[in-house]
């Protein structure tokens, strides 16, 4: 017979081994939630909200001074291309007449039974009048040979005008297609701004307004990313949505009514002084990229708005306008010369002396007077 053997018992009772595996699960739930809680991501504190704002600003300043610039290869590509349709159609205006020209002359030898001319003579009853009437179909034939050198003529410009056109609508539509793109570049990185500053509590919002006022050298100040729907040419904006408040509007009042920020040295020529005089005038208006007045401006737009009241004409944007004058050292500044900033060139100011500009900072930033130390500088040019 089979030997039998006894089961091995296991040294818990059964309501022991319930109670370790209670335990057991227990531990394994309070770990999981210590190891989740280790690696949550931080907060980020007030400081660092306002170091990514700013980095996103510099972006989207830089998208769009990249926008201004393919808008203006696209709008001088669809000028150029109405230019070539507008020629087009004055030249096949001008195909049609001379077509209509070589049939009224067909009808007439139609009509006259072309017989060659030496059977017409043989069958005349009068050689004076058939030889005067050769000199005029000679003459005919003449100018039936322009119409017909005019009608090549105006085929092969439209031939030429419709290759050109098709070549300028191809760059038009490779101009709008970076046009959108770079618009979607500076409405995200405004909106990504946006939804950080809305993440903070009221106290931290307070204390991010203190450096951002302090960085500015003003008073209270409120910065909000909230034209992210800002577009080229908006010549109206409430203050909510340009993200002003009562304390920058005082402020940019005060720089208009007691010369905050005056220069010390007179401007050097009448051009400058037209020019500053202009940005003057703009202060406390808002930020609106892609904007170039006269109710919003954004920083290329304002110095291009303002060089312009002073009877100069400046490129779009910051990497154009730092090539179309003469550049000076930063310890050669004068008022009227414009100051450039960050490594890619992405934003300039208009210098008044005494080491301020006057330029148009961001959304939520009115167009104010400002230190040139409180960015990076890049460069200078003096407008001739």
């Amino acid at each position: 017979m089979a030997a039998h053997r006894k089961s091995k018992q296991s040294p818990l009772g059964g309501s022991a081994v319930r109670t370790a595996a209670t335990l057991a699960l227990a531990s394994a739930a309070t770990a999981t939630l210590f190891e989740g809680s280790g690696h949550a991501d931080p907060r980020p504190t007030t400081a660092q909200v306002k170091a990514e704002v700013d980095r996103l600003y510099e972006e989207a300043e830089v998208a769009t001074e990249r926008y201004n610039g393919a808008k203006e290869k696209a709008d001088q590509a669809r000028t150029a291309f109405d230019r070539l349709r507008d020629e087009a159609a004055r030249r096949t205006e001008r195909l049609n007449t001379a077509r209509e020209g070589l049939g009224a002359m067909a009808a007439a030898q139609y009509r006259s039974g072309g017989l060659d001319p030496a059977v017409q003579l043989a069958l005349t009853s009068d050689p004076d009048q058939y030889l005067e009437r050769a000199a005029l179909a000679e003459k005919a034939g003449e100018r039936q040979a322009a119409a017909v050198t005019s009608v090549r003529r105006e085929l092969a410009a439209i031939r030429q005008l419709r290759g050109e056109s098709a070549g300028k609508l191809t760059a038009l539509r490779g101009h709008e297609t970076e046009l959108r793109r770079q618009k979607a570049a500076v409405v995200g990185k405004l909106a990504e701004a946006r939804r950080l500053l809305d993440r903070l509590t009221d106290e931290e919002r307070a204390r991010y307004e203190a450096a951002v006022a302090a960085r500015n050298g003003s008073g209270t100040s409120t910065t909000r990313a909230d034209n992210t729907n800002g577009s080229a040419g908006s010549t109206t904006r409430s203050s909510a949505a340009a993200g002003t408040t009562g304390g920058s509007s005082a402020t940019a009042r005060a720089d208009r009514s007691s010369g905050a920020g005056r220069a010390s040295v007179n401007a050097p020529n009448s051009r400058a002084a037209a020019a500053i005089s202009f940005a003057r005038a703009q202060l406390g208006k808002p930020y609106v990229w892609g904007a170039t007045g006269p109710s919003a401006y954004d920083c290329s737009g304002l110095t291009q708005a303002a060089w312009r009241a002073a009877g100069v004409t400046l490129p779009r944007t910051t990497y154009t306008q730092i090539n179309a004058g003469q550049r000076v050292s930063r310890s050669q500044l004068a008022p009227g010369d414009l100051v450039f900033f960050y490594s890619g060139i992405s934003h300039v100011g208009l210098y008044i002396g005494g080491g301020q500009m006057i330029h148009a900072p961001r959304p939520g930033a009115p167009v104010r007077v400002a230190p040139i130390d409180e960015m990076p500088f890049a460069g200078a040019t003096r407008i001739g």
